[in-house]
């Protein structure tokens, strides 16, 4: 009995595993056998893995062959095993020698002529190989630059099968080396929020949501700014470090959205999908393993829904998980998936239908109004930390020469971003034994235990919740907008100026009468 071993990465979500591929080459009729719950892309490598190893110039065994990936419970996907599975082969002949591939992992798909070609999720499967102690991997030398991403192990890149043999063998110079090491893309020109005429309201509410990480409605009639200021969040945000870049890349690798060329990006996604996206496409979904959706690719970015009222309620109330867990766990017939999803959630909508640019012509019925605005359900809007309505634009700047007072020029991307900065500076070392960037992320308990409020302050809180006018966890929603708007200020902690304005930006008055969303209240 010729029996050897190689090895691969299995994927599940963002996390791997390494997976054990023993082949048996046995007595009886020429066939191969392959087992341990492969996909259809997995099963039919049997087939091109024989020819690629026949044009290399090999000689394929002419006996039963059984090859057995393990852990057999875990689900194979996609053609990434092809290169070990050809190797392993070739060691149970006793071509390669065994010894050789230990230590090893082998991920690639090959071509009928031999050549490995480049597969999806070549970063996750690097950083799973490394942190599951892994100290050498092969992948296709069309996946270099991703592949130079991590560092802690060392990569060799190969074109063709042969290369991968001959190197088996002793020939260490058929692979070429791939320089290891995070490299962050410098973050190219960002559109400035001065180009943003009027809405000093919305401004202040871009401005609290980018500092605290906390998600954010604005309504308002069309052309009144929504979608510019939106888009001008992530200049706001800080640049991604090494860790949260590299998780950005390793679900855009899943996703085939990563470009292999192109070093880590260092500005925060921003992902903005239509309001026919369905459901997998929102949140992940497919067949077998699920696949990462746009609230993923948005990892630690913005994910931006436009006239969130054409969603499909069913749509949005998948977000409600998300939201609060910061990931996505998908359950399918082949297993659970797991994705990270620490996203800032931007909306944006008309007030009615008929979106007049005054909203004075409205000329819907307020039947109509309610059924179009009840597309977001109550706890959905529950979950939003800041509401504003924007005003119709009625001023406007030609030649340079402001149409505003001089008082209420708009501030530009840089002025703002300083403090924006600041406040994420002061939060992320009040939270740093604890683990949190933001104070969106910290649970309310935390918040309470950290740091008593001012009794009129605390008041304001309690007033809401008595009166039935905010829920518990909108005062908590609250309460991490307050501590927000002081790290602003730059005060050590929320005082009642602050609470009063974290309550109407959730839409509420400190009399727990309904107020102009955003406005400030007295």
């Amino acid at each position: 009995m010729a029996l050897a071993c190689a090895w691969a990465i299995g994927l599940r979500g963002v996390d791997g595993e390494v997976v054990e591929i023993e082949a048996d080459i046995g007595q009886g009729l020429p066939a191969v056998s392959l087992v341990g719950l492969p996909d259809a892309a997995l099963a039919e490598s049997r087939d091109r893995v024989r020819a690629a190893v026949v044009n290399s110039g090999e000689t394929w065994p002419a006996r039963r062959i059984t090859l057995a990936l393990s852990p057999a419970t875990l689900p194979k996907q996609g053609s990434g095993y092809d290169v070990a599975l050809a190797c392993a082969v070739l060691a149970a002949a006793r071509d390669v020698p065994v010894a050789a591939l230990r230590g090893v992992v082998l991920i690639g798909e090959l071509a009928l002529d031999g050549r490995v070609r480049g597969v999806r999720g070549i970063l996750p499967a690097l950083l799973a190989a490394r942190r599951l102690g892994v100290e050498q991997a092969v992948v296709p030398a069309a996946a270099a630059v991703e592949a130079g991403l991590v560092d802690g192990l060392e990569v060799l890149g190969a074109e063709h099968l042969s290369d991968v043999l001959a190197w088996l063998r002793g020939d260490r110079g058929r692979l070429l080396p791939v320089r290891s090491g995070p490299r962050l893309q410098a973050g190219g020109p960002r559109e400035d929020l001065a180009d943003v005429v009027g809405q000093l309201a919305a401004r202040r509410a871009i401005e609290v949501a980018a500092a605290g990480g906390h998600h954010l409605l604005m309504v308002g009639p069309p052309g009144s700014g929504k979608t510019m200021l939106a888009r001008r969040m992530t200049g706001l945000l800080p640049d991604l470090d090494v860790d949260s870049a590299l998780q950005v890349a390793a679900v855009r690798s899943l996703a085939g959205a990563l470009d292999p060329q192109e070093a880590l990006p260092s500005t925060p996604p921003f992902v903005a999908p239509h309001h026919s996206v369905s459901s997998a496409a929102l949140v992940g979904g497919g067949s077998g393993l699920a696949r990462p959706g746009a609230v993923s690719l948005a990892h630690r970015g913005v994910l931006f829904l436009d006239e969130i009222y054409e969603f499909g309620p069913h749509v949005l109330e998948m977000l409600r998980t998300p939201l609060e867990d910061g990931e996505v766990r998908l359950a399918r017939t082949d297993g659970v998936v797991r994705y990270p999803a620490r996203f800032q959630l931007v909306m944006a909508a008309n007030p009615c239908p008929c979106a007049p640019p005054k909203p004075t012509d409205c000329t819907c019925s307020s039947l109509a109004q309610r059924r179009y605005t009840q597309r977001l359900s109550g706890p959905m809007l529950d979950r939003v930390d800041l509401q504003v309505t924007l005003r119709p634009v009625e001023a406007l700047s030609w030649d340079g020469a402001s149409a505003v007072p001089l008082e209420e020029v708009p501030e530009d991307t840089a002025s703002v971003r300083a403090r924006v900065l600041a406040a994420r500076a002061a939060a992320r070392e009040r939270w740093r034994d604890a683990g949190w960037r933001t104070n969106a992320e910290v649970p309310g308990p935390e918040l309470r235990r950290r740091g008593r409020l001012p009794r009129e302050a605390a008041e304001v809180l309690e007033h809401q919740l008595r009166s039935g006018a905010m829920t518990a966890r909108g005062a908590d929603r609250a309460l991490r907008v307050a501590w927000t708007v002081a790290d602003l200020r730059g005060a050590p902690g929320p005082e009642l100026p602050d609470v009063v304005e974290a309550v109407g930006f959730k839409g509420f008055a400190t009399d727990g009468a309904p107020a102009t969303a955003g406005e400030e209240v007295a």
